[in-house]
């Protein structure tokens, strides 16, 4: 297993050689630069959330740029369709069933339905290796800018390797968008100041103290999740402006997007004052798919909380000057496991996962179109949200996702049929017995925990949900926790 202590007993072995992956003769020039990382990972944005993935109503210029600068992935998924296993699994490089954190924190209940959830992990075990306690032998520093929802103080970023830690905690939404935040690690600014904003100054401020030395600055933002708020001149901008897509309207939630588009445009302009864009590789994703009452994640079928297209699929940019062709498209299927492996190989850190990490090191399909090593890819959703617990398995153009109340499955060729409207599991019953097995085995080579029949089982109560309360912060905080602590999946 790849786990803290044994990273760090592995590193006293190897020594600085191996983490640079080889011996250097004494005459040899000087090593190249270590790059720095930028990672922008949005909350709730949808597939089509962006002009360059299809949008006509927000608008996203700075991003579009990114793209234009880097490879823009079509195929790209988050782990899970809710955000803190995704989070878990960007952290790790493991999936979430193999962590047994397979749903948003705290999550909620529904005593009375068919199944019993299983009892999973309500936080990143402090035994995981994170990306910033890889990273750190290797002289980066790091810094957690944003939401963070891994569980309450004693697992904040502060405890997972991260030099910095500002406004992550156990929130998974900011009781407010406008200061005062009330949000524990995060002091207020002046009344009125936007937390995007704030969150986009705090990132410019990380990178020029920090110049000088190779840095990883993860940036999860809160936007654009609920509540949606957002300046009040960016709202009436949207409000008169034409609306052509009958499914993407909201002018506040475009506002919001807006906003974070304009973080990404500070914070590669800071890069390019200072010199750094050469030798800085940015990624750009979302945590899962959009909420479908906000935004339109159409031609995909559903959203959030679904293990449907618009509940997993992502919009994913890597710029990596000197390495990834400008402008490119990739419709290779890549995950959010992927980005342990491929951001510690770009830093020419060396790991040894036992067999134990999911992710697979995207670095050769970004520098050389390479195909990836893998016949398919996996989710394990055990819990009740917009859907009933349920697992799904992507191989090739084949999809299957399986239920698990019923144990009913639905088989979808996403070549044919993006949208999944044609349900295959009957017309294919071969095909879906081989991808329903080859789920099955992988849920057990990962431990996946199962749901259960519930012996409280009640069809006229099954809908009702009961949230498991918060537990409270400690005292000696920058401000008190809101009371909406923890109700943002």
């Amino acid at each position: 297993m790849l786990t803290r202590r044994a990273f760090v007993k592995s590193l006293g072995a190897l020594g600085l050689a191996g983490l640079a992956g080889a011996l250097r003769p004494a005459q040899a020039a000087p090593p190249p630069q270590k790059p720095n990382f930028v990672f922008f990972l949005i909350d709730d944005m949808g597939w089509r959330d962006l002009a360059c993935y299809g949008s006509t109503f927000y608008e996203t210029p700075n991003i579009d740029r990114l793209a234009a600068q880097g490879m823009r992935f079509t195929s790209a998924y988050a782990a899970c369709p809710v955000c803190s296993p995704t989070r878990a699994s960007i952290m790790t490089g493991k999936y979430p069933a193999r962590l047994h954190l397979t749903d948003w924190i705290p999550s909620h209940e529904r005593p009375y339905a068919k199944l019993r959830i299983p009892d999973w992990t309500r936080h990143l075990a402090l035994e995981e290796l994170t990306i910033a306690e890889a990273l750190k032998p290797a002289g980066y520093v790091s810094a957690s800018i944003g939401k963070w929802h891994l569980g309450d103080e004693e697992f904040w970023p502060d405890k997972q390797g991260f030099d910095l830690n500002v406004a992550g905690c156990q929130m998974g939404q900011p009781p407010s968008y406008f200061s005062p935040y009330k949000i524990p690690t995060i002091q207020p600014g002046p009344d009125g100041e936007y937390l995007t904003d704030r969150l986009a100054d705090e990132a410019v401020s990380f990178i020029e103290k920090n110049k000088d030395r190779p840095f990883f600055l993860y940036l999860p933002h809160y936007a654009v999740h609920s509540p949606l708020m957002a300046k009040k001149e960016m709202v009436e901008k949207y409000q008169a402006k034409p609306k052509a897509d009958e499914g993407q309207t909201n002018a506040t939630y475009a506002a919001m997007i807006q906003s974070v588009d304009d973080c990404v445009g500070k914070v590669c302009a800071k890069l390019e004052a200072l010199g750094l864009a050469d030798r800085t590789i940015v990624f750009f994703m979302s945590d899962n798919g959009g909420v479908v009452r906000t935004t339109s994640n159409a031609p995909l079928r559903a959203g959030k909380g679904t293990l449907y297209e618009g509940g997993i699929r992502e919009p994913m940019i890597v710029r990596w000057p000197g390495a990834v062709k400008p402008a490119s498209v990739c419709d290779e299927v890549v995950t959010s496991v992927d980005f342990f492996p491929t951001i510690l190989t770009m830093a020419g850190v060396m790991w040894e996962s036992e067999g134990r990490l999911d992710g697979a090191n995207l670095v050769p399909l970004l520098t050389r179109g390479a195909r990836l090593q893998r016949d398919a890819v996996y989710w394990h959703y055990p819990h009740y949200h917009n859907t009933t617990p349920g697992g799904a398995i992507r191989a090739g153009d084949w999809k299957l996702i399986e239920y698990f109340e019923d144990g009913r499955v639905e088989l979808y060729n996403l070549k044919d049929d993006l949208g999944e409207t044609k349900d295959l599991a009957s017309a294919m019953p071969e095909r879906a017995a081989e991808l329903r097995k080859k789920l099955a085995d992988w849920r057990q080579a990962v431990g996946a925990q199962m749901p259960t029949p519930n012996p409280d089982y009640d069809p006229a109560k099954s809908a009702q949900p009961r949230q498991p309360p918060a537990k409270k912060a400690k005292a000696a905080r920058a401000q008190p926790l809101s009371p909406m602590i923890g109700l943002g999946e």
